[in-house]
This record gives C-alpha cells, structure tokens and sequence, in this order.
C-alpha cells in the first residue's frame, strides 16, 4: 500500500517531464499543419491515440504511483492554462502557437499551390462553399483557411449584406 504513493524519482521530474512532451507534442501538431487538425477522421483518433501511449513513458518515466500520475495531470492542465492565458493575452504568442489564417481563394481564383500544400483537397474545398451557400467560384470575395482548419468562405454577396 505504501507503494501506492511514493515517487520513483525526485517531485520535480514530474512537473519537467511533462513540460517537454508538451512542448515536443505541441510542435508536432502545429508542424502537420491547419487542416490535420480542423478535420478529425478515424485515422486522426488512432494517431491521438498512440501518441498518447507513445509520450507516457517519456512523462511518468515508468513511475506508476498515484502521486506521480496527479503530479503529472496538475503539470499538463496547469501548463494548458498558462498557453490558452498567453494566446488570450499577447497576439505574437497566439501567432506562434495557433499560426495565422492562410488564403486559399480570391476574387473567384484558387490558389491551387496554396490548396495543395495546406493538404486541403478540392472535395473539401468544395464542401465549404456548399456550407456556404456558395454556388459558384466566381461568386467567392475571399476563402481562408482558419487557424483551427475551418474553411471560411466570404461571398461577394457577404459584401453587400
């Protein structure tokens, strides 16, 4: 029982450890680009998933007490925070972290090296000019793709409303 709540290692490896695959993990994601993560498919939750089991090992370092896993999960939600309080508070950090919005179309033109290179395929091009009740190219302003993968198609008729 005693066993139960002891350290495998010194208190503050746990909070170290964390930080770094945070860290290394956040890189990775925002390194596969906009639209992995704005589109969720099966294949993106198995990838989660073994991604989960892939950094355990680098946070809790084979530790299995319930003190180490608090350590850890009190690490990750208080590092969380501080990121969603940076991005709230200075635009050069929510630029770095979340990146800026890409332009995919204008004026009825698709940039089709930008399409190609953000992994935006036609069909999901298309899609989100259905969503937008954008029946042809020519009728679209401007499509950007968001910061969190949405498509956001502006109409010239948006313009006019």
């Amino acid at each position: 029982m005693s066993n139960l709540f002891e350290l495998s290692f010194p208190w503050w490896q746990f909070l170290l450890r964390p930080v770094a695959v945070y860290i290394a993990v956040m890189l990775l994601v925002r390194l596969s680009g906009k639209r992995a993560v704005g589109q969720f498919t099966p294949f993106d939750l198995v990838l989660l998933i073994l991604v989960g089991n892939a950094v355990q090992n680098g946070m809790n370092g084979g530790d299995n007490s319930l003190t180490g896993a608090m350590l850890l999960a009190l690490s990750l939600m208080a590092l969380n925070y501080l990121v969603a309080w940076l991005t709230a508070r200075y635009p050069p950090m929510r630029r770095l972290i979340e990146g800026s919005p890409v332009e995919l179309a204008r004026d009825g033109h698709i940039h089709r090296d930008v399409l190609r290179r953000e992994l935006v395929s036609r069909a999901d091009f298309d899609k989100a000019m259905r969503e937008a009740s954008c029946t042809e190219l020519d009728h679209i302003k401007l499509a950007l793709l968001e910061t969190n993968g949405h498509i956001s198609i502006i109409t010239h008729r948006d313009e006019q409303d």
